[in-house]
């Protein structure tokens, strides 16, 4: 059995991890930490675990998280950076669900988060969590960097035809929308119902955080940098990100994209490529670790559109970080996460 640990278990992509690894037949929970809400049962702030989580959030100063074998970070941006590193000299594995290690250049991590990095050497260890590309790195991992939600399913869209060498990698387009559980468990005044409801805005245009993640990515599988506008939307529901890619083409010759999607995902437990002409939509992904893409070429333009689909708490935050877990230890990969999405 894993014994696993979690480090800010109040937010929801902990109460996701929750979840999953509740039903996680290898897994034991030993350790759930909150420094606000320590001594409280966990079922007590989130009933939907009652008589699945017996355990009391404890105080990180007090949790023997040394004596676990997997630790999971659902915390705000910097704290992953001040505790990974005593973990894992204590053998232990860590999958970081923010943003601390996903980003290479550490100049560039500081500019866009605001705060000194604290161990930039281990940055430079992190192996970054999207198995789809990073598989066999992800099994000899000691830190896994766990992708952000909108990186996620931008890079899903475009990688088989940035791999193909099919495109224009100088002028992809990335527009995005997401659920306001993107924006995490927090009082703010631009999630509130009043707010949120029958509206929809785009924000972050001349610069978003996970801009330099996704370009990083996509630079990597392009080999070499590639230019991405980035245009991330909100949208007046809980959970779902649907990203609409817009690419061009510069292979002249026909090609056959269907056939080039689904022989890259084939094997892909947890990307599902549509029939042609159709559209994925957000609920046909809901609570699940599913990604789902469809490709489109309009009028038989050179213009390609790609539609990808996920759930932003779980194939972009909480499942697939236990994903991640399964490939760390040589489980099946769909172990514990192969829940079925949720209708309506």
């Amino acid at each position: 059995m894993i014994k696993a640990g979690i480090v800010g278990g109040t937010g929801y992509t902990g109460v996701e991890l929750l979840r999953f690894l509740a039903c996680h037949p290898e897994v034991c929970i030993t350790a759930i930490t909150s420094r606000s809400e320590a001594g409280i049962d966990v079922a007590e702030l989130f009933s939907s675990l009652r008589s699945f989580i017996d355990l009391k959030f404890s105080d990180p100063a007090e949790a023997r998280l040394d004596l676990c074998d997997v630790v999971f970070f659902a915390t705000p941006n910097g704290i992953a950076m001040q505790q990974a590193e005593a973990l894992i000299k204590a053998g232990v594995k860590v999958i970081d669900l923010a943003a601390d290690f996903r980003i290479e250049n550490i100049a560039e991590w500081e500019k866009w988060y605001g705060m000194p990095h604290a161990c930039p050497e281990l940055a430079a260890e992190a192996v970054y969590g999207l198995p789809e590309v990073n598989r066999d790195k992800i099994k000899r991992a000691r830190l896994v960097a766990n992708p952000g939600c909108y990186p996620t399913a931008v890079q899903l869209g475009f990688l088989p035809i940035i791999e193909a060498g099919f495109v224009d990698t100088d002028h992809l387009i990335a527009d995005v929308k997401s659920g306001v559980s993107g924006a995490g468990r927090k009082a703010a005044v631009h999630t509130l119902h009043a707010e949120a409801s029958d509206n929809f805005k785009a924000y972050g245009v001349p610069g978003h955080r996970h801009l330099p993640e996704i370009t990083q990515g996509l630079s990597k599988i392009a080999g070499a940098q590639v230019g991405l506008t980035f245009v991330p939307h909100l949208v007046p529901m809980v959970r779902g990100i649907h990203a609409t890619l817009y690419a061009r083409l510069t292979e002249k010759k026909a090609v056959d994209l269907q056939e080039l999607y689904e022989k890259r995902y084939a094997n892909e437990p947890f990307v599902d490529v549509l029939p042609a002409g159709t559209h994925p939509e957000t609920r046909s992904v809901r609570g699940s670790n599913i990604c789902r893409i469809a490709v489109h070429r309009p009028q038989d333009s050179d213009t390609v559109v790609i539609l990808s689909v996920t759930d932003n708490l779980v194939k972009g935050a909480a499942g697939q970080a236990v994903q991640n877990m399964n490939i760390l230890f040589g489980y099946p990969e769909t172990l514990g996460v192969s829940q079925i999405p949720l209708i309506p």
